[in-house]
């Protein structure tokens, strides 16, 4: 198993990397790859911290945890990673089966021509488009025309402090604070004072957008 252990105040033991690599062969099931590992275990004013990153295909997983004891906080650490691996491969299925229904391109031009099988709210009408050097030529083109007022719905919002980070941080820190939190959004603000956000994509990559 290609596990890279550091410890800072701390000398990992035979034990702790016993429980970490039976945890992550429990990971390695769901997502059914191997990936590398990195664990870094410190001690800081008597509290314990276990920080466990993993690297499958489309982007890294950080378990993050501390407490009394490195056996608890290693434990906290691989249940928070364990769940982000079964969210990550739903997420992977999702769009696997997403891209096998996508409709072939080949076929969008007889598909938009069907006059008949528009199921949209707005009206449509067939127009004539010349094609090649004649204008003897032609195909008809559906045209969509939708209302000018588009419906809306009523939006329920839900305030979370979860996904606002209370002081500056850096990215990385705020990337592996994000996935502790096991946030698809979340807002921060650099040492400078730059508002930033980072999202979490449909295929489990992390995007920044700074905000101007």
């Amino acid at each position: 198993m290609n596990v890279e252990y550091t410890g800072r105040h701390y000398e990992v033991t035979s034990a702790i990397r016993k429980d970490i690599e039976s945890g992550l062969v429990k990971i390695r099931k769901i997502l059914g790859d191997k990936f590398p590992t990195k664990v870094v275990l410190a001690v800081e004013k008597h509290r314990h911290k276990a920080e466990i990153t993993i690297s499958p295909r489309n982007g890294p997983l950080v378990g993050l945890a501390q407490a009394g004891d490195m056996s608890s906080a290693v434990s906290e650490a691989l249940e928070h990673l364990e769940k982000q691996a079964v969210k990550y491969k739903t997420r992977w299925r999702t769009k696997k089966r997403h891209n096998h229904k996508s409709p072939n391109p080949k076929n969008q031009t007889s598909r938009t021509s069907a006059a008949g099988k528009w199921n949209g709210e707005g009206s449509q009408e067939a127009v004539g488009v010349a094609v090649g050097l004649s204008e003897q030529t032609s195909i008809d083109v559906v045209v969509h025309k939708f209302p000018a007022v588009a419906r809306t719905t009523e939006v329920h919002l839900v305030r979370s402090e979860e996904a606002v980070a209370l002081r500056p941080m850096t990215l990385e820190e705020a990337i592996k604070e994000a996935h502790f939190r096991d946030r698809d959004v979340f807002v921060f603000r650099d040492p400078k004072g730059k508002v930033m956000v980072l999202h979490r994509t449909r295929d489990g990559k992390m995007e920044l957008i700074e905000a101007p």
